[in-house]
């Protein structure tokens, strides 16, 4: 992402361990080497949940930015809310280098990254100076827990009190296949203690925005669907879906079988399948967060029509980079006018019934 022309910059990027290519965006992103999109003004994309107004659908997903290091020039690039981390507790260095694999013929990315961040305090810091400043989208926080904490619950409730201030939404991270046992915490039980555990320290702090649990795409009906019940009890919406640890058939690139996380085109399929499972257990009555595998206008519609009311990317930007923002946007109001929708809400949820 730059001034250069995206093929030059790819080309660049493309060149570099992708690692330290990432370091090396995010960096740019910094120092305002990265161009403004043009806004996409449509009312039709406007959505409002929880009390709060997204000027358009597409956010930013958790990893991109782990330490709040650019999410005012990612608003800048014409996303409509952005979401910061995982952060963990205390600064973690993640898992042994190589870890994040460019599956370029794939369209995809597989890493095991393991929550690797500079900590809530660091975190905490640039966010009150984001505050002073001003950001002009909606921020969500996603929170994790330090790989060699037993007690997985404490450590989310300390990221309540150090970062919960600074968010407008929270994001329970449970879902990531990178940090031992964390997937075990989507059990029913497990589920259940933990939120009480979240929502009791949200009272404390005095944090009144929205809570969100993230949830894995590798989930069986029978855990979706315990998951629905205590998500209507105990959450505010759901982000629909983390990496998978599934391998398909497809898959061409000779990094195809590193251990990690898949994701990138391969991932829309599954991914939105569990969207609208989990939008037809829900019924409807919980926002839900559409991520996995979009790269297109028509991706991110269906995930709509699926259940999505706001929708986010992350691994696409590596393959198209930053003008990929406008054109999901222009495609997105394209579709709802072809469509007759008056505003994307009406089309959350059509196609639901179909997967």
């Amino acid at each position: 992402m730059s001034l250069l022309p995206w093929p030059l910059a790819r080309a660049l990027l493309h060149g570099l361990d992708p690692e330290r290519a990432h370091r090396l965006t995010l960096c740019g992103l910094r120092h305002g080497l990265a161009g403004g999109a043009a806004p996409v003004a449509d009312r039709r994309l406007a959505v409002t949940l929880w009390g709060r107004t997204f000027a358009n659908p597409l956010g930013i997903a958790a990893g991109f930015d782990k330490n709040a290091e650019a999410p005012a020039a990612l608003a800048r690039l014409g996303f409509g809310f952005v979401e910061i981390g995982s952060v963990t507790p205390r600064p973690q260095a993640g898992n042994p280098r190589p870890r994040l694999f460019r599956l370029a013929e794939d369209h995809a990315v597989i890493n095991r990254m393991g929550f690797n961040n500079q900590g809530a305090a660091a975190v905490a810091a640039r966010l009150e100076r984001l505050r002073r400043q001003g950001l002009a989208v909606p921020l969500g926080v996603n929170l994790g827990k330090n790989k060699e904490t037993a007690d997985a619950a404490a450590d989310y409730v300390l990221g309540v009190a150090a970062l919960g201030r600074f968010a407008d939404y929270l994001v329970v991270n449970v879902s990531s296949p990178n940090t031992p046992g964390l997937r075990a915490l989507q059990g029913k039980a497990e589920l259940e203690a933990l939120a009480a555990r979240v929502r009791g320290a949200m009272g404390e702090a005095g944090v009144t925005c929205p809570l969100l649990l993230k949830v894995a795409p590798d989930l069986g009906d029978a855990d979706l669907g315990d998951i629905a019940n205590v998500a209507l009890q105990r959450f505010d919406g759901l982000i629909v879906s983390n990496t998978t640890v599934g391998r398909p058939e497809s898959l061409r690139s000779r990094f195809k079988a590193e251990a990690g996380g898949l994701s990138g085109r391969p991932l829309l399929a599954p991914s939105t399948a569990v969207l609208a499972r989990l939008w037809r257990l829900t019924r409807g009555r919980l926002p839900l967060i559409g991520v996995g595998g979009i790269e297109d206008a028509a991706g991110a519609y269906a995930k709509v029509r699926a259940g999505a009311s706001l929708l986010q990317l992350y691994s696409a930007l590596v393959f198209q980079g930053p003008a990929l923002v406008g054109r999901i946007l222009a495609g997105l109001a394209e579709r709802l006018a072809a469509d007759g929708f008056a505003r994307l809400q009406d089309a959350v949820g059509r196609d639901a019934e179909k997967y």
